[in-house]
């Protein structure tokens, strides 16, 4: 347990691939962060919504008190754009995990994933005519797809031929395509509009005049009109036959982020960074009026096909449904484009609101290195156990800052977990080895973890060894057997009590909840594979795994091989000068980071002061975990010998990683710890 020599560190090669798991409710029925895109179904009344909290929203416009029907799940990351298709029986989707997904829209479920983009998907663009969806991003192509080809699409057959349009120079944030898809406009940080023939794939011209980032895009339905909205601030009407700007529309004091209009192309709905909504018209756009305010920033707007409702997606998890009626629509109630900052807005209440939740917005790991603290964006407090993937407590409005002190422990494990807050919820990534954050680096006493002890004796845990047993409980393959179940059984997978055997998995402390989504991706963020955790049991989902599940972690869930302590803590025993103790040798020692300062009184007291073998030591055992240490009783050493370090005494119970960085205060610098005798 404790060495005389230095051990040299073992080099680790850096996996590709991590594991991740989103702690979440079983079904979250409400929009956790910003909302991206919006689309309806006039038929069912249905409108979809897509989520920076990766989830795709189906709601029931017909029920406003129960509005919710189900969620869409499959995205890793934020969806940023969705197109309805196929007369509502399709749903197409973008996403910044680089994937376009195709979805059943009326059963919500995911029916194939498309790869084919390098980097996040900004923008898709829908002929209508010709059942034809584009899309690009920020890896600056754009693709075009055959909607039929991709609903043909498995798991296992997801390639088909697209075409591509070449020449943008800068990442892509808006798309728009004409319903016969006679032209397709891209608009990006270039600051110009693109313009191409899709049936052809030739450019057409491009068009410059904004001085910022295009972020919204409208084409009419022949393809000789464009309507852009800008970060500059302005919407910019555009005559392709001309090749020119026809009209520059300052509605707005900041970025325009969202548009509409009518079909006949004469109405235009604009909203944006500034939080305003403003109607106007193509035949008299220096004139508008305003239509209402917003609590946030404006992302999207959808105007239903009966021009009688605007639904508002913001930077908040709200979506607003403002109705319009047709006085809006008469002249006496436009104003000069100067006087329409100061007019009051039309409305000033929606219809209705759908509800969105809270996001997480702060997060602290506590030192125990297990729970974590976060404050959500309506200012609740809340703790989770990353271990069992749970909330522990809602602790409402407390201060933040002061719950954080008193939950806080002088106690030291290493960080075995990073923490993503990017979809509003707690996004917990688990590597073998990332930026010094080895998932396999957690070493704790059960005592300490509040698991029940073995026969009376504490043992060593490993956090990342029991959590990725759990995260892959369900899965066949994790499954161990009785000696007596026979040789070729465990391949078959479980089958509980047949055969003379059990099957055991995941681990004998916990389990984590099914509902929770398991990710696997490379660790630069490309996702390679998603499901949830209580359906690792079935068919599909196993084979999938088997090709995606990295050596590191099978070696823990599969082999049951189980982790080794790497970390190690070098320190330097000396007497201490009121033990009157006089010695001249130096002794530089090594032990595992976790070994409790008990085990350092019963080296000094055996090794250093000869104090026998009636110590009940466990010194010289080699096994690393430390599975003999006596819970109930206290050594003769710690009766014997006294430790210190810079002149405060040790408790046996601490660890000597917890004495590097709370007591000794330099972890680059051996410790110097002095030992007395205790008369």
């Amino acid at each position: 347990m404790i060495t005389s020599h230095r051990q040299n560190s073992t080099h680790s090669t850096r996996k590709k691939v991590q594991i991740s798991f989103v702690i979440r409710d079983e079904v979250e029925k409400f929009h956790r962060s910003s909302v991206n895109s919006l689309q309806y179904d006039p038929h069912l009344q249905r409108l979809y919504s897509a989520g920076r909290d990766s989830i795709i929203r189906i709601w029931n416009c017909k029920n406003q008190r129960e509005p919710y029907i189900q969620s869409m799940e499959h995205h890793t990351d934020w969806v940023n754009d969705i197109v309805l298709c196929c007369g509502g029986k399709n749903l197409i989707s973008a996403s910044a995990d680089t994937t376009v997904k195709v979805w059943n829209a009326h059963k919500g479920f995911c029916m194939s994933t498309l790869r084919t983009h390098k980097d996040y998907v900004r923008a898709l663009a829908y002929a209508r005519d010709r059942e034809q969806v584009a899309s690009a991003g920020l890896d600056k192509a754009i693709f075009l797809w055959d909607v039929q080809t991709l609903t043909a699409l498995t798991a296992s057959n997801n390639t088909v031929t697209t075409s591509s349009l070449n020449g943008n120079k800068d990442s892509i944030y808006s798309l728009a395509m004409n319903p016969p898809g006679t032209v397709i406009v891209s608009g990006s940080t270039e600051k110009q509009l693109r313009i191409w023939d899709p049936r052809t794939g030739n450019k057409i011209m491009k068009l410059k005049g904004h001085t910022d980032n295009v972020k919204a895009l409208i084409v009419n339905r022949d393809g000789t009109q464009v309507i852009s909205g800008s970060s500059d601030g302005t919407i910019k009407l555009w005559s392709l036959g001309q090749q020119c700007c026809t009209k520059t529309i300052m509605l707005h004091e900041e970025g325009v982020w969202a548009l509409q209009v009518n079909e006949n192309f004469t109405t235009i709905y604009s909203g944006g960074r500034d939080k305003l909504i403003y109607k106007c018209e193509t035949r008299a756009p220096d004139k508008g009026v305003l239509l209402c305010q917003e609590s946030a920033p404006v992302l999207k707007m959808l105007l239903t096909p009966d021009n009688s409702a605007l639904y508002v997606a913001t930077t908040n998890s709200a979506i607003k449904c403002w109705p319009l009626n047709n006085r809006l629509s008469h002249v006496e109630d436009y104003c000069d484009n100067e006087e329409v900052r100061e007019l009051r807005p039309v409305m000033t209440q929606p219809d209705w609101t759908i509800k969105g939740g809270p996001a997480i917005k702060t997060y602290v790991v506590l030192n125990d290195k297990r729970h974590v603290l976060t404050r959500d964006t309506e200012e609740n407090v809340a703790l989770w156990d990353i271990l069992k993937a749970t909330k522990v407590e809602e602790l409402g409005k407390v201060d933040f800052e002061s719950e954080k002190q008193k939950r806080n422990k002088a106690i030291f494990v290493p960080s075995w977990f990073t923490v993503d807050l990017k979809t509003g919820m707690l996004t917990i990534h688990l590597a073998e080895k990332r930026d010094e954050v080895d998932c396999l680096s957690a070493w704790v006493s059960a005592k300490e973890a509040d698991f029940p002890t073995q026969d009376g004796l504490d043992v060593k845990l490993n956090y990342g060894e029991l959590l990725l047993k759990a995260l892959f409980e369900h899965w066949p393959r994790t499954y161990m057997y009785d000696d007596n179940e026979g040789g070729e059984g465990a391949e078959a997978g479980p089958v509980a009590n047949q055969n003379g055997f059990s099957p055991k998995s995941g681990n004998e402390y916990f389990s984590i909840p099914q509902h929770t989504p398991v990710i696997i991706s490379e660790i630069q963020g490309r996702t390679l594979y998603r499901l949830l955790c209580g359906d690792a049991g079935g068919d599909a989902e196993g084979v999938l795994l088997n090709e995606m599940v990295p050596p590191w972690v099978l070696d823990i869930v599969v082999e049951k091989t189980s982790p080794k302590p790497k970390n190690k803590v070098y320190f330097f025993l000396l007497p201490h000068a009121s033990s009157g103790i006089k010695r001249e040798k130096k002794d530089r020692l090594s032990a595992n980071d976790f070994i409790q300062i008990r085990k350092v009184q019963e080296h000094v007291y055996e090794k250093v002061l000869g104090g026998g073998s009636d110590t009940g030591s466990t010194t010289n055992n080699n096994n690393d975990r430390g599975g003999d240490d006596k819970a109930e009783t206290t050594s003769l050493a710690e009766e014997r010998v006294q430790l210190l370090c810079n002149d405060k005494v040790l408790d046996p119970n601490m660890d000597l990683r917890t004495v590097q960085h709370f007591i000794w205060g330099n972890t680059s610098q051996d410790i110097v710890l002095f030992y007395r005798p205790i008369k």
